[in-house]
């Protein structure tokens, strides 16, 4: 059974940084793409950041140059490292694997919440 189970959120002040694991279990991911997806309240679901197997990352413009995508292939786990972060970017944000474009993917975890206070 494909698991993906996020960590690393928690409450944060304005300017301040957070790191996102997300660990994969089941099977290996290592040829796929993965992502990050944040979802605010009363808002529809967002790309953030995907990174394919060669390790090419793409992020979306509004968290470029803050948050950077990264992945451990022996660890079976993807990063989201959010630097500079802004009361915007609260969110529920989410892990998913076997990406195709900014929208579909075939496995999602069940979220992590990112709280950023001004």
């Amino acid at each position: 059974q494909v698991q993906l189970v996020e960590s690393g959120g928690g409450l944060v002040q304005d300017g301040g940084s957070l790191r996102l694991s997300c660990a994969a279990s089941g099977r290996t991911f290592s040829r796929s793409t993965m992502g990050w997806f944040r979802q605010a309240s009363g808002k529809e679901r967002e790309f953030v950041a995907a990174i394919r197997w060669s390790g090419s990352t793409s992020h979306a413009d509004s968290v470029k140059g803050r948050f950077t995508i990264s992945r451990d292939n022996a660890k079976n786990t993807v990063y989201l490292q959010m630097n500079s972060l802004k009361p915007e970017d609260t969110a529920a944000y989410y892990c998913a694997a076997e990406c195709r474009g900014t929208r579909e993917c075939d496995y999602w975890g069940q979220g992590t919440q990112v709280t950023v206070s001004s």
